[in-house]
């Protein structure tokens, strides 16, 4: 059992240092950042609804990431609140938190590389128009998602079966894209302008792997922006807005009945209508990407949300989409469908999301209480190996290596969950909950040595005090840490904020304590009594006969 402990803790620490950190990922309390929590409140007189702040907080992470943070955790609260947690980010980063998302259908005016090659970022004059030369591949030829088959582009069509629709690429959920480039709350310089020339030289030089969203979220619908689609590795240069997210009634995703393939089904208010009939009848006459530049443009239609472009699909019906309704067809899978109907039936977001609060730690602070927590922990280890030694006496070596292998396994797992998709980050509050534990793992060891004296006071051997004692010690060992395991998950729910990262560590290390004293505490003490020092029962081990209160044998005459 020993050997398969130590195989356990060199495996974890392979993973810790073969890792993307050796170290815990520190919450704001320690490392110092912003958190802001956002309350969501319905408009309308309509509810906040699960899939509502779901979208909600797609379309804030995509903030989040434009303006340059990293490491930031958003999550949901209650029924209707968002923590968002930047370390080491300022107020101002944060500013735009709050501003509703707006969903817009542009106009594809042309298509290129999502990155470019040197020759295709070469300045053009003022004047000069985006070319089918700086436009990329066909889309068919273009990365499918998880699918086999080569998309040939998204497909509107309108909503009766068509024996020609054929199946193509969805484009990603919002959630993918992301940025390291732009920052701030304005778009970047010449990312968008009055007229196709002005955003001509932006378009050309723009490589969308360093800068996917170079609006970050403050587009202006009368105006031509330069946007990026990761979905199908092409940037486009849209033309100014002409039907707005807030004209679309109703989305859904479903299966077509012909094909037996996964569609989103729109439908638009009477105004949205006949703007979208517009659209698509201008659009449908153009040639397709990227055979196509302004000042006709393409043969496409890119819904944009937060400056982002989500999808750009061709439209499928050369006379326009009438009726207020409409289909997109591609590859989509039930996920991905849901994710696109998700984004059009809530990008006019109808929530109105306000600052709670707003809390900023220096990075000063955070170090001292760092050093505060790690001084009290070390304070309250002290402790407890000294009144160890000084009442079990050798003894206490078992309970100082049990902690010692304790303290390990909590550090390899809690930087592995940091830097994992948990993205768990270790606060101030969490750090209380590893220093309670440790009273908690003492309190297993004082249970298990005490049953040992009780074996050896009635006159046993050490070796065979062990082997008596553990049965009853286990049991209520078991019973201890299932109660404590119980409040830290009672209390992980119900709670919020910082409580949790207590409940957390608390949870976990009771699971530790658990470990270490079945796997470890339990086979060293085996091995130690097997020692004839130990079984003796001198007065140095801590446990001797004469110690406990065990009568002495009586000497022969």
């Amino acid at each position: 059992m020993l050997a398969i402990v130590g195989v356990i803790l060199v495996a974890l620490y392979l993973a810790v240092f073969l890792g993307p950190s050796a170290t815990p990922k520190l919450g704001l309390d320690l490392r110092g950042g912003t958190q802001v929590i956002l309350t969501a409140t319905p408009l309308k007189g309509t509810k906040v609804s699960s899939s509502a702040l779901d979208q909600a907080v797609n379309i804030i992470r995509q903030r989040v990431d434009a303006a340059g943070v990293g490491g930031a955790t958003i999550n949901t609260q209650g029924n209707n609140d968002i923590i968002v947690s930047a370390p080491g980010t300022s107020r101002d980063q944060l500013s735009s938190l709050d501003a509703t998302a707006l969903l817009r259908f542009r106009q594809v005016m042309a298509a290129g590389p999502y990155s470019p090659t040197p020759a295709a970022s070469s300045s053009a004059s003022a004047s000069a128009s985006p070319t089918s030369s700086a436009a990329s591949p066909s889309p068919s030829a273009s990365k499918s998602n998880s699918h086999d088959r080569m998309p040939s582009g998204p497909l509107l069509g309108s909503p009766s079966p068509s024996p020609t629709a054929s199946a193509t690429a969805a484009s990603p959920s919002p959630t993918a894209t992301s940025s390291t480039a732009a920052g701030g709350d304005q778009p970047l310089p010449g990312s968008q302008g009055k007229d196709v020339a002005s955003v001509t030289s932006f378009f050309n030089s723009l490589d969308c792997l360093k800068t996917p969203n170079p609006t970050t979220g403050r587009d202006d619908p009368a105006n031509y922006i330069v946007a990026c689609d990761k979905g199908q590795g092409l940037k486009y240069i849209l033309a100014p807005a002409e039907v707005q997210g807030s004209q679309i009634s109703s989305a859904s995703a479903t299966v077509d009945p012909s094909s037996n393939e996964w569609m989103v089904l729109l439908d638009f208010n009477r105004k949205g209508g006949d703007d979208w009939l517009k659209l698509t009848q201008k659009a449908a006459k153009q040639p397709d990407v990227p055979q196509c530049s302004p000042p006709g443009g393409c043969n496409a239609v890119a819904i944009v949300l937060d400056g982002v472009v989500q999808s750009a699909p061709r439209i499928q019906d050369p006379n326009g989409i009438p009726g207020g309704r409409a289909q997109i067809t591609g590859n989509f899978d039930q996920k991905s469908a849901t994710t696109l109907a998700n984004v059009l039936k809530f990008g006019a977001l109808p929530l109105k999301l306000e600052k709670a609060d707003v809390s900023s730690v220096s990075a000063t602070l955070g170090s001292d209480q760092l050093k505060g927590g790690l001084i009290a922990g070390a304070i309250g280890l002290f402790l407890v190996i000294l009144y160890s030694l000084l009442y079990y006496r050798a003894l206490g070596i078992v309970t100082i290596a049990s902690l010692v292998l304790s303290g390990l396994i909590l550090y390899a797992v809690t930087t592995l969950l940091g830097h994992s998709a948990l993205g768990y980050t270790l606060s101030l509050a969490g750090i209380a909950g590893f220093i309670v534990a440790v009273g908690i793992t003492a309190d297993s060891f004082v249970v298990f040595f005490e049953r040992i004296r009780d074996e050896i006071r009635e006159g046993r051997r050490l070796r065979s005090g062990v082997e008596r004692a553990w049965p009853r010690a286990r049991r209520t060992i078991i019973s201890a840490d299932a109660v404590s395991l119980l409040a830290a998950v009672v209390l992980y729910a119900v709670s919020i904020g910082d409580v949790r990262g207590f409940a957390f560590t608390l949870g976990l290390s009771t699971l530790s304590d658990l470990f270490i004293v079945f796997c470890f505490t339990k086979p060293l003490l085996t091995v130690m009594a097997r020692s004839k020092a130990f079984d003796s029962g001198a007065g140095w081990t801590g446990i001797g006969r004469a110690r406990s209160g065990a009568p002495l044998e009586p000497r022969e005459a």
